[in-house]
């Protein structure tokens, strides 16, 4: 990876979108100017867009497949503007060959258009009038968490290696879109102070800044480049960068910055996704109760000597009287860098305790659930658990005596049988939450069934 760059992609940029606009964001145009001849002298073999714009995912990063791709500006008035690049196949295949041994989902299912989009096409536009020698790999952000992002670009960069690419990455992205009161998106007293933040951060190649930016400022800002540099950031992984903020300005109510990254050799230190997931990690267990604790500990028990944990008459009675006098179904779910890894759960008590129904559920919710493979001891630190104690189920008549926030389902027909846990992401309805149950059950709509509720207890 020769060097990196954050751009962003404002099209009127693009003097034939722009008609005289342009001259309005005169230092971020001298930037891109800038940056395209230094890509130039570095003379890559390939340049990875990393784009804001295209196809997205929320649990997947979506690499765009195929021999080449076409686009222009025809939505922004100048379809004279046009552009044909060949895309590297063998390094998009060997990003999907790290990404899958990292444990990360990417590839280049499930493309919506083929068309370059503009957070590729705009720095392109600059790139082009000094230098065209060169192939494209165009990946989209994923609605996946920081750290997921930036492990991805320790798969990118691990590829671009595998390959032997001389390879310069573009980190696509806009900053905040609420700068100004008559901007496209309004004001936001967070849109300067995000911006503020976020150029600090790049100019100084400050990457745990990039992760500890917080979530609500970020959402109140409204950018669209925060992913990408994460992307850029795991590129460039335990390496020593000169950094440097090339401009920013936002005249249009849009922040536009431009920075440029060359690596300078190794830096331990500099183990920045090592370092947010430590921290992630330490907070997650400091705040974890005795039910969370012990699924952990079950686990990892298992995991590192085998057989079933067993717990001290001591330990036992530090545990809460219910967990040791009370027996009830428990759902275990364990998650890695906020995506789901495994989840087991019995819908009533098969053991003597809550404590032996989570401790057998965490161990099945880690090597057991078929969705995935085994949980491995390299991946003990990287997770976290929610437990869910059921209540008892209780038969209900209609539909009407669910909610989908308070109550979990259980849907029967004959010997077939589904549960859903209540509040869960993305189940609005109830009509979802049965449509959902009946599906795990292998309950097809024709099918007469019978529904139960049940409350939960969730631990997290």
């Amino acid at each position: 990876m020769l060097a990196a760059f954050a751009m962003p992609h404002p099209p009127l940029a693009v003097d034939r979108v722009g008609r005289g606009q342009e001259k309005e964001i005169g230092k971020t145009i001298e930037s891109f100017q800038q940056a395209a001849a230094e890509i130039a002298a570095l003379k890559p073999d390939t340049i990875i867009f990393i784009t804001p714009h295209n196809t997205s995912y929320a649990d997947y990063f979506h690499i765009s497949p195929g021999g080449s791709a076409k686009g222009n500006f025809c939505a922004f008035g100048a379809k004279d503007v046009a552009f044909r690049k060949e895309y590297d196949k063998p390094l998009v295949s060997a990003i999907e060959k790290r990404a899958a041994l990292a444990g990360v989902y990417a590839g280049v299912m499930g493309e919506k258009d083929s068309r370059l989009d503009h957070g590729v096409m705009v720095p392109m536009w600059f790139i082009d009038k000094v230098y065209t020698d060169y192939k494209c790999v165009r990946i989209s952000q994923s609605g996946m968490d920081s750290l997921v992002h930036y492990r991805f670009g320790q798969c990118v960069a691990q590829a671009v290696k595998d390959e032997d690419r001389r390879a310069v990455l573009i980190a696509s992205g806009d900053l905040s879109h609420k700068l100004k009161a008559d901007g496209p998106y309004g004001f936001a007293e967070e849109g300067p102070e995000y911006d503020a933040y976020i150029t600090r951060a790049l100019g100084n190649a400050d990457f745990m800044a990039l992760f500890n930016a917080s979530e609500k400022l970020r959402d109140r800002a409204a950018d669209c480049g925060y992913s990408s540099y994460l992307i850029m950031a795991g590129c460039f992984d335990k390496r020593a960068l000169n950094a440097k903020l090339l401009s920013y300005e936002g005249p249009f109510g849009v922040g536009y910055a431009v920075a440029s990254f060359y690596p300078q050799g190794a830096d331990e230190s500099r183990d920045f996704g090592r370092i947010y997931a430590d921290q992630v990690l330490k907070a997650a267990k400091a705040s974890e109760d005795a039910y969370c604790s012990l699924a952990r500990k079950s686990l990892e028990y298992t995991v590192k000597n085998g057989g079933k944990l067993k717990l001290s008459a001591d330990e036992l009675e530090k545990l809460p009287e219910e967990m040791r006098e009370h027996r009830a179904g428990a759902f275990v779910s364990l998650h890695k860098s906020s995506q789901l890894r495994g989840c087991v759960g019995t819908i009533s008590a098969t053991t003597e305790s809550v404590a032996d129904e989570i401790i057998q559920n965490a161990v099945s919710a880690g090597l057991s659930d078929n969705r995935f493979d085994s949980v491995t001891a390299e991946e003990l630190p990287l997770l976290t658990y929610k437990v869910d104690i059921l209540g008892d189920a209780e038969d209900i008549d209609s539909p009407a005596e669910l909610d989908v926030e308070r109550y979990g389902v259980i849907v029967t027909s004959g010997r077939k049988r589904g549960l859903l846990l209540p509040n869960l992401d993305g189940v609005d309805t109830v009509k979802e939450q049965i449509a959902i149950a009946r599906r795990k059950a292998g309950i097809n709509n024709n099918e007469k069934i019978s529904l139960q509720r049940f409350e939960v207890t969730r631990h997290d």
